[in-house]
């Protein structure tokens, strides 16, 4: 493996990162965050692994949602401790 230094995504497994969104949101206001039937009908973390794992764009959707949850995080925690 190389080094991403930059990549806020490397390092993490896609299960770690479903498990974060699913905590983050719960399973039905994902679905409305990212309109995949794995995430609205039937839900499971195994079940939306399996999927996400056999589709690229479906996953790409995913990774962008967990990017712009850490970017929401990082610019609270800003914003709470008087950084600029």
């Amino acid at each position: 493996m190389t080094d991403q230094p930059k990549n806020p995504l490397h390092g993490l497994t896609l299960e770690t990162i479903v498990s974060e969104l699913i905590a983050h949101y719960g399973f039905s206001e994902l679905g409305e965050q990212v309109a995949i039937r794995c995430f609205t009908h039937d839900p499971s973390l195994a079940s939306s692994l399996k999927f996400l794992r056999r589709t690229p764009w479906a996953r790409e959707k995913v990774e962008s949602l967990y990017l712009f949850v850490l970017r929401e995080r990082r610019r609270q925690l800003k914003s709470t401790t008087g950084d600029t």
